[in-house]
């Protein structure tokens, strides 16, 4: 299994354009990814905002659950979020997930978002696998 964080943000969309998104497998089961905060990334506190914190998660924990399936497409069902820590301008995200549970046609996950070690976000999310045509 290769350890080396990839782009996983190649094809023009969302996360290219806010920065891209960096992703390893860690496991079977676990994942990592990461993320510097930019400027545009910001709220008007000056603080990351929750929207791009959300869509972070979306974008490496949809990952984990396309990879931990063999690459089939997956999309995303729900996504329960907690919001506990900020970032600033500058700041490397962490982005750790845990599979708990893969069956036919679902994928159960948590996420958990670190900034200098101290959890800032952490999140709960069912995938919806589906089937290629």
């Amino acid at each position: 299994m290769n350890n080396e964080f990839e782009q996983i943000s190649v094809k023009p969309g969302f996360m290219r354009h806010n920065g891209g998104v960096l992703f390893r497998a860690i496991s079977e089961i676990e994942y990592e990814f990461k993320s510097k905060v930019n400027e545009n990334h910001l709220n008007a506190a000056g603080i990351t905002h929750g929207g791009y914190l959300s869509a972070l998660v979306d974008a490496g924990s949809g990952t984990a659950a396309h990879r931990t399936t063999g690459n089939a497409p997956c999309v995303t069902i729900s996504l329960d979020l907690k919001f506990i820590g900020a970032s600033k301008l500058g700041d490397e995200i962490l982005g750790n997930t845990k599979i708990l549970k893969k069956t036919n046609t679902l994928v159960f996950l948590f996420c958990e978002l670190k900034c200098k070690n101290k959890i800032i976000t952490s999140a709960s999310g069912v995938w919806k696998i589906l089937t290629k045509r």
